[in-house]
């Protein structure tokens, strides 16, 4: 069975909270607090590239 390890959730004031989580076998998921079932899984190395894109500002225009 699918093991996740999921970080406490990031929230925002009057918004949705968002958790990210990994696994053992080199897998990075991205859900919404509460929905931990409905995730998105990508590799380690995409959501640290992801990560490091949005601290970049390469995503600012959705804000």
């Amino acid at each position: 069975m699918l093991e996740i390890t999921w970080e406490e959730p990031f929230c925002a004031e009057g918004n949705s909270c968002f958790r990210i989580g990994t696994d053992t076998e080199g897998n990075a998921y991205i859900a919404v607090n509460g929905q931990e079932d409905r995730y998105l899984r990508d590799s380690v190395g995409a959501l640290r590239t992801l990560i490091q894109d949005i601290k970049a500002g390469k995503a600012d225009h959705l804000l």
